[in-house]
């Protein structure tokens, strides 16, 4: 019984395990068959979107293409047409050519029958001239050979004593030339000790207390610096020179304008532009006020009254201007005197006298200042401020460009002559030197745009400020240019001149 229900166990056993691997096979089976369909469903997938972006690229591709396509027929079209106008053009000028040729033709056949013509005239010419030599020698009993001979003979003997007269002339004139270089080279070596004359005429040294000062006064890359020369049109010189900065301006009104601002800037502390700019104004105010009581106190000296508010202004201008070297208010002074002390012996006027010896020189210190001698400006100006007509010719005739009129006019003249002429006096070079430098910034604002022009480093150097609303970049460049042509067909110089044009805008508004 035992090994019957073994038995029965055993082929138990054996059909749950043949059970099992049946249901085994079975499931297996499915999951191949959902694994195959899972893969077919992918595999379509994937097959649409390759095919999806075949089809993008070649839509891509076809779109690359024709873009290419139409670029390439478009600058086909544009060579097509470009080669069409040049051929058109180049037609236009062929016919040109032709018609040019025709025209040269035409005014060759002319010139050659004009040819023709002057050529028959000349041969009748040379024939008629002929014969009216056989006539004038018939006439004469000379033959040609002869009276070409007189002709020479009368010739040479003309040419003898016009060259014996100009011997003459050359002679005398290198008498007079001797006599001058002689007066020079005495007066020179009388004025041995005013060698460095001209340098104090252009020259102002600023002493400073530390060189600390001088990197302030530069200021941070030059603005400073720059606007100071810019506001007064002098040239600032900082070099190694202890504890002093180099002022250089031909104009001494200007020097003083830096001078004393550059004073009050260093006292202050505070400099920058825009401080700069309010000092220098200030200090221009300052100087017209001193100019005005120099001119008061000048007329009270002398006792010359009832004088004009604008006369008393230009006498005391005068302490800032220099004549050949001489300066021009103690020149008109010294001038002054001697006039009144002459007149006083002459049994005159002192006081015409000595009004007329202190302003013969006004016309050399106007603000703006004319191309007019001096004398003639001069005159016009007291004609203005209703002087007398004895000053006003005694005034234009100081040097004969007008005719003198009444005793007080020669009394003048050799006064003027008397105060100028004495050794060490004057010297011209520095008259003709700041002459020089006053046409070049008068060259200068002659053009439109030009605001101020500023003649620097002894005149080796003009700024020219333009206004940025009147003059373009373009045009500052033109007009750098216009004028270095200029200067050099109108003026005498030595070396060379730098001519810069500045051009800056600026912004300016208040907060209130």
């Amino acid at each position: 019984m035992e090994g019957v229900n073994v038995l029965f166990i055993v082929i138990a056993f054996v059909l749950g395990v043949g059970l099992c691997a049946v249901a085994n096979a079975v499931v297996l089976k499915r999951k191949q068959k959902r694994i195959l369909a899972e893969a077919e469903e992918k595999g379509e997938i994937l097959k649409k979107e390759k095919l999806l972006q075949a089809k993008e690229k070649f839509l891509q591709m076809k779109s690359e293409y024709d873009k290419n396509v139409a670029e390439r027929n478009s600058n086909l079209s544009r060579n097509e047409n470009r080669v069409k106008q040049k051929e058109t053009e180049l037609n236009r000028k062929m016919e040109e050519i032709q018609r040019k040729n025709n025209e040269l033709g035409i005014l060759k056949e002319n010139l050659n029958s004009q040819l023709q013509v002057v050529s028959r005239k000349q041969s009748e010419m040379d024939k008629l001239q002929a014969q009216q030599i056989k006539k004038l020698e018939v006439m004469a009993g000379l033959s040609a050979e002869d009276a070409k001979a007189q002709l020479i003979d009368s010739l040479r003997d003309e040419a003898k004593s016009e060259a014996l007269s100009q011997i003459k002339d050359v002679i005398n004139e290198a008498k007079l030339t001797a006599n001058k270089e002689a007066q020079k080279i005495v007066i020179e070596t009388i004025q041995r000790t005013a060698t460095e004359h001209a340098i104090e005429n252009t020259v102002s040294v600023f002493n400073l207390e530390n060189e600390e000062i001088k990197g302030r006064i530069i200021g941070r890359e030059g603005r400073n610096i720059r606007a100071l020369e810019s506001l007064t049109g002098v040239e600032i010189i900082i070099d190694d020179s202890p504890d002093a900065i180099i002022l250089s301006g031909f104009d001494p009104v200007r020097r003083e304008i830096a001078r004393l601002s550059l004073h009050k800037l260093v006292t202050d502390g505070r400099i920058h532009p825009a401080r700069i700019e309010e000092v220098v104004a200030k200090t221009q105010k300052q100087i017209e006020q001193e100019i005005m009581e120099t001119g008061k106190r000048t007329c009270i000296d002398l006792g010359i009254l009832n004088m004009s508010n604008e006369l008393t202004r230009l006498i005391g201008k005068m302490k800032y201007r220099s004549s050949y070297g001489q300066n021009l208010l103690q020149h008109a002074r010294e001038t002054a005197n001697l006039c009144a002390t002459m007149a006083s012996e002459l049994g005159l006027n002192p006081k015409i006298a000595k009004r007329a010896g202190l302003l013969h020189d006004i016309g050399k210190v106007p603000d703006n200042e004319p191309e007019l001698p001096h004398a003639i400006l001069g005159m016009k100006l007291a004609e203005k401020y209703k002087e007398s007509p004895e000053v006003c010719n005694a005034i234009g005739a100081h040097h004969d460009e007008i005719e003198m009129t009444n005793l007080i006019s020669p009394i003048v003249q050799v006064c003027d002559a008397i105060s100028g002429a004495r050794p060490g006096a004057r010297r011209e070079v520095v008259e003709a030197y700041i002459n020089r430098l006053n046409n070049l910034e008068s060259l200068a604002l002659s053009y439109p745009g030009v605001v101020k022009t500023y003649a620097i480093q002894a005149g080796r150097e003009l700024r020219v400020i333009v206004g940025a609303d009147k003059v373009s970049d373009d045009q500052a460049c033109q007009l750098s240019l216009d004028l270095s042509k200029k200067i050099q067909e109108e003026m005498t110089y030595p070396g060379q001149i730098k001519i810069t044009v500045i051009r800056e805008t600026r912004a300016v508004n208040y907060a209130k």
